[in-house]
């Protein structure tokens, strides 16, 4: 009984006295205490690993290995990509042809060159070029080697679009004219059902909604 009430009276002390702690959790044991970053060149490489990590997951997804240098990841400004780009003049020569065909009246099932469907005139211009493609949007979404993220994209690449009945079926293709990696948008030629052929943003709400993916047909 004494050694109890001593025992009693002394940890009735320490509670009193305030010195009682709880013992930490298993976070809060394992969680390392992270200075907070106040240099400006040290938050852009901070920055820059992050977007270096991003980009790698989206490389091992294509099924791509990258092999990067300690410290350093991957450069954002040295893009890795899955497939080469094609040459820069094929790339032109093929944008200036497609371009000739502007304001073409639209025509369900029609291959050109008075008439045009969507896939109907991406299968024509490529054909001029000595690239077979089928006369029908998901086959082509099929064939064409698969662009796996934005920053991949290139002129020349085709581009495709949910149906209008069905967003979750591909039903539209066109062909990539411009890329703007900063604004995160591209513009891309195609036959449109209300306004034949023409080039419109990928920024138009529409389009915004329905995009599914690109797919690369050039090569070097």
């Amino acid at each position: 009984m004494k050694r109890s009430g001593i025992l009693l009276l002394t940890l009735l002390a320490v509670a009193s006295c305030g010195i009682t702690r709880r013992a930490p959790s298993v976070k809060e044991a394992q969680a390392p205490i992270i200075p907070p970053l106040t240099d400006s060149a040290e938050i852009a490489r901070t920055r820059a690993r992050a977007q270096a990590v991003m980009d790698s997951i989206d490389l091992v997804r294509s099924g791509v290995t990258v092999a990067a240098k300690p410290d350093e990841g991957i450069r954002t400004s040295d893009p890795v990509f899955p497939h080469p780009e094609p040459p820069r003049e094929l790339v032109d020569e093929l944008l200036d042809y497609a371009k000739t065909f502007i304001g073409v009246p639209y025509r369900l099932g029609a291959s050109g060159p008075e008439r045009f469907d969507c896939s109907g005139f991406t299968s024509y211009v490529f054909r001029e070029f000595g690239y077979d493609l089928p006369h029908n949007s998901t086959m082509q979404f099929r064939d064409c080697v698969p662009v796996e993220s934005f920053s991949e994209l290139r002129k020349g690449d085709l581009v495709f679009f949910g149906a209008r009945n069905n967003i979750r079926n591909i039903g539209h293709v066109g062909i990539v004219v411009d890329v703007d990696l900063e604004r995160g948008m591209f513009q891309f030629i195609h036959a449109s059902s209300s306004n034949g052929v023409e080039i419109q943003r990928s920024t138009s709400p529409y389009f915004m909604m329905r995009y599914m993916g690109a797919g690369r047909v050039l090569k070097d």
